[in-house]
């Protein structure tokens, strides 16, 4: 067994991918006062900010060092669905996008909910609506991947969601808030160590 040591500037996370290789059995879907609404092409500055505010206490970041150009190309693609979880006076409190590049797939590359409205059963009502549009008449596999700086709950969730863990890795990465991509206060709950570049 070894330590390995990561760099001040950088973060580690363990990665687990889960997948499901059967369509679940019909149930009804969870309420919530949500409506989730399709996102035909969205801007990428209006992408990022509500990225921004979903996974910010997470560190998500990938979508935040894209140029406009490769983002557009991802969230624009025909293969691609962007959805848009909306609260009861039209503003963006979530997001699902399925991604169906892969044949015979459907990645639920990303699923989330601004911080606020976590614990309250709009997760379940959430990912119900991911299952029902992932699971096409082409898709064998629908798959997911979250990692240790997500919610402490988000393994557990997708688990009983019914997913399935068949992989781990490891992943590092420079911590976007040294270069300034989040606020140094992000995700508090994992030490900033270096110190924030100007």
């Amino acid at each position: 067994m070894a330590l390995i040591p990561v760099p001040a500037d950088e973060i580690a996370t363990i990665v687990t991918t889960l997948e499901m290789t059967k369509r679940p059995v019909a149930r009804p879907l969870p309420e919530s006062p949500l409506q989730l609404v399709a996102w035909g092409a969205p801007e990428p500055a209006k992408y990022r900010t509500l990225f921004r505010r979903i996974g910010a206490p997470w560190l998500w970041f990938s979508r935040l060092v894209m140029d406009d150009a490769a983002l557009t190309r991802i969230i624009h693609d025909p293969a691609v669905s962007v959805f848009a979880a909306l609260d009861r006076r039209g503003i963006e409190v979530g997001m699902l996008e399925l991604d169906f590049r892969a044949v015979g797939a459907c990645e639920l590359a990303y699923v989330g909910l601004i911080p606020e409205l976590t614990g309250q059963g709009h997760g379940r009502w959430l990912m119900a609506q991911a299952l029902m549009r992932a699971w096409t008449k082409s898709v064998e596999r629908v798959w997911v991947h979250t990692c240790t700086l997500d919610h402490p709950s988000a393994l557990g969730f997708y688990r009983a969601s019914g997913f399935v863990a068949v992989s781990r890795t490891i992943e590092t990465f420079a911590d976007p808030r040294v270069a300034g991509l989040l606020p140094p206060d992000a995700a508090s709950q994992i030490p900033l160590l270096a110190p924030i570049l100007r």
